[in-house]
């Protein structure tokens, strides 16, 4: 019985070890051993022919298709690969994306862009009067933002070979090489354009011509004259009055006494702030081939004195503001203060000139400026238009009271010689014409008729 049963055995075993084709029910047999259960690994070979009885079989029994599987395991990795490589480019595309996101940031100096956009909405707040345009005010914003990276981005392609050989500039995008000249020139002349275009088509040609102005003045006269001549602070510092200018010109439509109120504020203080900043870049202005006014004063005390002279104009300007109508008293009061801080750090540099004090004065002109600005837009006087035509029309209600009073005593003259020729017996004979009278004095005068 032990024998037989042996002798069974080993022939399943000789039959799974040379499976049949033709029979997949034997090829896929499962083989019962006293170790376990072992499957035949032919079952999943792709050594077996694919005929078309056997996958005829294979699909009435159930069982896939060898050929299928195959496809089946391609298109999987067909898919796989397509999405790895999308995945890849798309990393790409975002890498690109983000390195001239940052090149373009730096070019535009977009803090510096961002204080001149500052300037330039505030005036167009103190501009609009009772009425504030706020699609207006975005718009304006918008196009000085977009002039002042422009002009930003040209004085930088402008002066590449300067920040190549300062410390704090050179690693900017140009000096440093991740991007080039013609694509720095390209960003720099489309964004111009077209926020010279956007203050024209939302604004004013006004606006516009004083974007235009201040971006050639910037780019093609302050830059190059920063290596020829130490006057470049004062004609950067008229740059940047304009702004304020410019915000005001396109609220308004006009330029007027009351829009210089913060024009000539940035004008007086950027005298005080670029000294400071002169004075402790002095060495760098020096490697970079800059002509500063600080370089030629060795003592630093003609550049405490300019810092301070322009630190007090800045005083009559928050009752000038007061007196022309633009803010209330307050600001007069609170400018002042204002004032007489950055005047005694820029006196404390002119004292102890050492770079702890032209940092502490550099440091009070920065603060200087938010606060001002603040001040006029807190306390302005939204109403100052209609305060000014509420006095006009008061002087022409004056005037034509005086003129009534006038008629008035004419008629009455007039009325006193009625009665005076009444009294003596004759009566006054009518005119024949009157067409001697006002506004033809110089036709003939009028004739009578004969009694």
């Amino acid at each position: 019985m032990w024998r037989s049963s042996r002798s069974f055995s080993s022939k399943l075993l000789l039959r799974s070890s040379s499976p049949n084709p033709r029979d997949p029910i034997a090829s896929s047999s499962i083989i019962s051993t006293s170790y376990g259960v072992v499957r035949n690994p032919h079952l999943y070979s792709s050594s077996i022919p694919a005929s078309s009885s056997l996958a005829s079989d294979s699909f009435k029994l159930g069982f896939p298709q060898p050929g299928g599987a195959r496809a089946f395991s391609a298109t999987a990795v067909d898919l796989s690969s397509l999405a790895s490589a999308s995945a890849s480019r798309a990393r790409q595309v975002a890498g690109l994306a983000s390195h001239y996101a940052r090149c373009y940031w730096e070019l535009s100096k977009a803090r510096l862009s961002m204080l001149v956009v500052a300037t330039s909405g505030t005036g167009f707040v103190l501009g609009s009067g009772s009425a504030l345009d706020f699609p207006g005010l975005c718009w304006t914003c918008a196009g000085t933002m977009m002039v002042a990276a422009s002009a930003n981005s040209l004085n930088q392609v402008f002066e590449i070979n300067n920040d190549a050989k300062m410390k704090r500039t050179r690693q900017r995008p140009l000096p440093s090489g991740r991007i080039t000249i013609p694509h720095a020139v390209t960003w720099a002349s489309s964004i111009g354009v077209a926020g010279t275009a956007l203050l024209a088509g939302k604004a004013n040609m006004l606006a516009a011509g004083l974007a235009a102005s201040n971006l050639v003045l910037y780019a093609f006269v302050y830059t190059p004259l920063k290596q020829i001549h130490p006057v470049n602070t004062w004609v950067g510092a008229v740059v940047g009055a304009i702004p304020p200018l410019l915000g005001w010109v396109a609220a308004s439509g006009q330029v007027s006494l009351n829009g210089m109120i913060l024009p000539a504020a940035l004008y007086f203080w950027q005298l005080p702030h670029f000294m400071a900043l002169a004075y402790l870049c002095r060495n760098d202005y020096a490697a970079g081939g800059f002509r500063m006014f600080s370089l030629a004063d060795a003592s630093g005390r003609r550049t405490a004195l300019v810092a301070l002279r322009n630190s007090l104009y800045l005083l009559p300007l928050g009752y000038l503001a007061y007196d022309w109508g633009v803010t209330s008293g307050w600001f007069c009061l609170e400018s002042s203060i204002l004032t007489l801080a950055i005047s005694y750090a820029a006196f404390s540099f002119y004292r102890d000139r050492t770079a702890q004090k032209a940092r502490r004065m550099f440091h009070a002109s920065l603060l200087y400026l938010p606060v001002f600005m603040s001040g006029l837009l807190l306390h302005r006087l939204p109403d100052n238009q209609q305060l000014v035509q509420e006095d006009n029309s008061m002087e022409v209600v004056e005037v034509s009271s005086s003129l009534g009073t006038l008629a008035e005593e004419s008629e009455n003259l007039d009325q006193r010689n009625h009665e005076m020729g009444s009294t003596g017996g004759k009566q006054a004979r009518p005119p024949v014409a009157y067409a001697s009278v006002a506004p033809f004095p110089f036709l003939p005068a009028p004739s009578y008729a004969a009694p």
